[in-house]
């Protein structure tokens, strides 16, 4: 079994990223960069120990991709570190961001190879322009450009850590607390991808799969006398709304089912469960936009969405066209890729009895394309 951890960081906001897909979601092929960057060090690291930090949010989305411990990330990235290390057991680690997407085999022999030359062991690139801070002119031997993965003896970065100090990278907290850092030469294809365009410089990093995924959702919700009904966004003249959590859209709750399908994100009651009281009598329009954010954060692009409405009454006919263009502009596609249609059942079932109302929705979804921007 390896002495070794390897713990990779995915917990930031990306907010220098300035595109809607956080950068820990963008696909290269299918997987989403975090997976793409951890199976990439994995394949020089077989038998390593594996921890990913990412947002508390994203843990549900992300356990069912991985095969390896996840634990929530901090307000900083030297916090999220600490929680990592908080579940390592190995007397080495090797820290990494995930941002570092084309590390290299033999960085990561180099690392392992000088693992006993000090506490740290640190990839660092020589600077060849003349360097000026301030009106000084510094000599460009004594500066160096760090990178990650760091290798580091477990307990020591440990200790480093535990100061109210915060530090970019694990080697200056090591050597503030007293340790020692040992330089091996890093490698420029490890660059770090903090603005859209430092994708577009890493040869490693192949684009998203041209791929279309369609999901379908089904909802169904009783009427409830005395309530405003909303269907598909609109406003319907009603004297009876729908007995819900929120305020009942039947249709916009098949229609989020249909998006998290298509992307695999799970079901709406896993993204607004309907025992939060956030959600009670909540405008369902509002859940649709907040859905689709996660669709864009996490790397899917909305194409078409046709939803068939199930109802004895009310008519649906007059309203059809303005839910078609309500949900055009809730989904951000034109409203020639959003279909409405309704039926009846022939008065059989509750639907028939007129007691309420059933939605079937399908919509389809594809990766945004950050090759092509």
């Amino acid at each position: 079994m390896s002495d070794l951890t390897l713990v990779l960081l995915a917990a930031g906001n990306s907010t220098r990223f300035k595109i809607p897909v956080k950068k820990q979601w963008l696909r290269i092929g299918h997987d989403p960069l975090w997976l793409y960057v951890t199976n990439r060090i994995k394949e020089s690291l077989p038998d390593v120990t594996i921890i990913l930090c990412a947002h508390a949010d994203e843990i549900p989305f992300i356990e069912p991709l991985c095969n390896f411990t996840v634990v929530a990330g901090g307000k900083t990235r030297q916090q999220s570190l600490k929680n990592a290390l908080a579940e390592v057991t190995t007397p080495y680690v090797m820290v990494s961001d995930i941002a570092r997407a084309c590390i290299s085999p033999d960085l990561i022999t180099r690392l392992i190879d000088h693992k006993e030359y000090a506490d740290t062991i640190v990839p660092a690139l020589d600077l060849h322009d003349t360097i000026v801070y301030g009106d000084a002119t510094i000599e460009r031997e004594r500066v160096k450009r760090i990178q990650t993965p760091q290798l580091s003896k477990t307990d020591i970065l440990r200790q480093a850590l535990e100061t109210e100090n915060e530090y970019t990278d694990d080697s200056s907290a090591v050597v503030a607390h007293g340790g020692t850092r040992y330089f091996v030469v890093g490698d420029p294809r490890a660059a770090k991808i903090t603005h859209t365009t430092d994708t577009m410089s890493l040869e490693c990093l192949a684009p998203p799969s041209s791929a279309i995924f369609t999901g379908n959702g089904f909802d169904v919700h009783p009427f409830e006398e005395g309530k405003p009904m909303f269907l598909a966004g609109v406003e319907i003249e009603s004297s009876f709304g729908f007995k819900a959590h929120s305020d009942g859209d039947v249709a916009i709750h098949a229609l989020i089912d249909a998006l998290l399908g298509a992307a695999c994100l799970g079901d709406i009651g896993m993204l607004f469960p309907d025992t939060d009281e956030n959600y009670k009598n909540i405008d369902s329009k509002k859940l649709l936009a907040r859905c689709i954010e996660k669709l864009h954060h996490f790397g899917f692009v909305v194409m078409h969405a046709d939803i068939t409405i199930i109802a004895q009454t009310p008519k649906i006919f007059p309203y059809k066209n303005a839910m078609r263009h309500t949900l055009a502009t809730l989904l951000n596609i034109p409203a020639s890729r959003v279909n409405v249609k309704a039926t009846t059942t022939e008065h059989l079932g509750f639907i028939g009895r007129k007691e309420g109302v059933g939605v079937i929705a399908t919509a389809s979804v594809h990766y945004f394309d950050w090759k092509n921007g």
